[in-house]
């Protein structure tokens, strides 16, 4: 029996995991040699190939990756030759995974902020080459800010989001339940609407990695394709995921024609 804090086996890699333990979502490249016990191989995720293809690769480019959860798609970022990658992650201890894994993978091009970016973006300067926002959109409470923050820092963007669609959801038992109501919201003259989505149960899992409130807001996938456009990005290229265990989801490749 070990005291608490300290470890009597010798260093491993196993060891980082299982400072964690219960609390990853993905699964760890071969390489390693250790089990998180993920359930996601965000380590070689189609999303991130996608976006790099649609997007005219990731090669020589700047990136501003919102919400890295554990840098698998940061690690894939470097690989795929970023010339910087500039990760904001609001989770203290999917932060702290991240720094695991940075470590572990021994990465060189990411560097990783403990903050909310949306406050990061209202005061930020920097333009980026390429936005990656895969996961975050449906977790916001006011989703049209951020896509206007992105609006003026990022030249292109990746989104994958899961959306409001009404048939769809009603045919989902698991994703019906979560919502409680709608109602129209106004971002910088931008009429939309919203659907008030709650965790649940999700909350209670050690691994969480939704947004910092019991609740978010979903917006139909129409009403998105305008806010994106109303703030100069023009759609290059989509994928919808209409079965989805969560939801509808689509992936997004945008380039912003006001940079």
């Amino acid at each position: 029996m070990r005291k608490e804090n300290f470890f009597e086996e010798a260093p491993s890699n196993q060891n980082a995991i299982d400072l964690f333990e219960g609390q990853w979502f993905s699964i760890m490249p071969r390489e390693l040699q250790v089990d998180s016990k993920g359930m996601g191989e965000l380590h070689n995720d189609d999303r991130i190939h996608w976006a790099s293809s649609a997007l005219g690769g990731f090669e020589g480019k700047s990136i501003l990756e919102l919400g890295p959860l554990e840098a698998a798609h940061t690690a894939m970022l470097e690989r795929l030759g970023a010339a910087s990658v500039l990760s904001i992650e609001a989770n203290s201890e999917a932060y702290l995974r991240c720094l695991v894994v940075k470590e572990l993978l021994n990465l060189q091009t990411p560097r990783f902020k403990l903050g909310n970016f949306v406050p990061f973006l209202r005061e930020a300067s920097a333009i980026y080459d390429v936005g990656i926002a895969c996961g975050v959109l449906y977790h916001m409470k006011n989703p049209v800010e951020l896509i206007e923050l992105l609006s003026k820092r990022v030249r292109s963007l990746f989104v994958w989001t899961h959306y409001y669609d009404e048939a769809l959801i009603r045919s989902n038992e698991r994703a019906r339940s979560k919502f409680s109501g709608s109602w129209t919201a106004n971002q910088s003259g931008f009429e939309h609407r919203l659907h008030a989505y709650g965790y649940g149960d999700a909350l209670d899992w050690k691994g969480f990695c939704g947004g910092g409130s019991e609740s978010c807001n979903w917006m139909e996938k129409e009403e998105l394709d305008r806010a994106f456009a109303h703030f100069g990005f023009k759609l290059v290229d989509e994928r919808l995921e209409s079965e989805h265990v969560h939801g509808p989801a689509v992936w997004m490749a945008l380039e912003n024609e006001r940079i």
